[in-house]
């Protein structure tokens, strides 16, 4: 993958062949935040989209989700889904998560989608969080 702003382009063009030689093409996944700026305590909502491409494209089934957040912490939500069925299975698109920035600053707040170990996306964002009000 080849990260272009905040949407993970894919480094091969094209469909590929999946289990059972169902021909799927790879989606692109995009990250947004809401608000972009806020103030500190600032609770943001995260959206991670997966747009085009196969709902059968395996390596997205069941993906764990990592949000890393640049403020010292960082989340996983892994997910306990049947087994694959080529032609039947379909990937979630959608992925959200609040998170709240306590301090001020420049925050990259990176999502990547993993299936064990191996990362099949990743994207990243940038969010601002000024001082608060007294």
């Amino acid at each position: 993958m080849l990260l272009v702003g905040t949407a993970a382009v894919p480094a091969t063009v094209g469909p590929t062949i999946g289990a059972g030689g169902q021909e799927t093409e790879e989606p692109d996944l995009s990250l947004r935040a809401s608000p972009r700026v806020g103030f500190a305590p600032a609770e943001i909502l995260f959206i991670g989209q997966l747009r085009g491409g196969s709902d059968h494209h395996e390596p997205f089934y069941c993906a764990s989700m990592q949000w890393e957040w640049d403020d010292g912490t960082h989340s996983e939500r892994i997910l306990d889904c049947d087994p694959f069925e080529p032609g039947t299975s379909k990937i979630q698109r959608r992925f959200s998560q609040r998170h709240t920035f306590e301090y001020s600053g420049r925050y990259e707040v990176r999502l990547s989608l993993k299936r064990q170990d191996d990362v099949v996306a990743s994207v990243q964002t940038v969010v601002q969080v000024r001082g608060g009000f007294p």
